[in-house]
């Protein structure tokens, strides 16, 4: 069994890797050739019970496993995955039988799934595809992360003159619902800017949508 890399850093700028669990060897020593053969990172387990004791929340990539599997079924560990709040895209991959298994599957929220025999080229496009969604939730949690902390710095104040400023209210409206002067409205814009690290109203507005999307 393989492993990911354990260095520390933000999951938002960490190597995707492509989790493999299949308890056949050839067929997983055979998918880790093939998707490591397009320079992306690979770990494979032979168990969706390894693949849980060893996964980092938040790193993104995609997960790769065999619908019929000892222990944990490629639907059960779906199962898991969402108790455990771990939203990493799934591709379940299927024999002919296992077609109806795989439409469940993908009702429960599998990003997709290939049926064996698969051409090669078809795999490793939808898991392009998968590890892109990954990297861009991935991305767009640490964003809304960020725009959290710079709202965790404001004073309550600060926080209700945010709120009405977005809503287009202007500083003699803010001060009177306020009932304080149009000058210490003015102050407390300022202070709510510089915290939010904002350079305009559109950008203020920007930021407070991306943490609200």
């Amino acid at each position: 069994m393989t492993r990911p890399d354990s260095s520390t850093g933000s999951m938002a700028a960490a190597v995707p890797v492509v989790f493999i669990i299949d308890d056949d060897d050839a067929a997983r020593e055979s998918l880790c050739w093939l998707i490591g053969s397009v320079r992306l990172k690979v770990a494979a387990f032979a168990s969706a019970a390894d693949f849980l004791a060893a996964y980092r929340v938040g790193q993104p990539g995609c997960l790769v496993t065999d619908v019929r599997m000892p222990g944990l079924s490629g639907l059960d560990l779906q199962v898991e995955l969402k108790r455990r709040g771990i939203d990493l895209p799934v591709i379940v991959v299927t024999g002919h039988g296992d077609v109806p298994m795989a439409v469940r599957a993908m009702k429960a929220g599998a990003f997709d799934f290939v049926e064996k025999p698969f051409n090669d080229q078809v795999l490793l496009d939808r898991v392009q595809k998968a590890v892109e969604s990954s990297v861009a939730a991935c991305r767009a949690r640490a964003q809304r992360s960020d725009i959290q902390a710079r709202l965790d710095q404001l004073t309550p104040r600060e926080r209700q003159v945010l709120d009405m400023v977005v809503a287009g209210e202007s500083n003699k409206g803010i001060a009177h619902s306020l009932g304080i002067s149009e000058k210490t409205v003015e102050v407390h814009r300022a202070h709510v800017m510089a915290k939010m690290q904002a350079r305009s109203l559109p950008e203020l507005t920007r930021l407070v949508m991306r943490l609200n999307a």
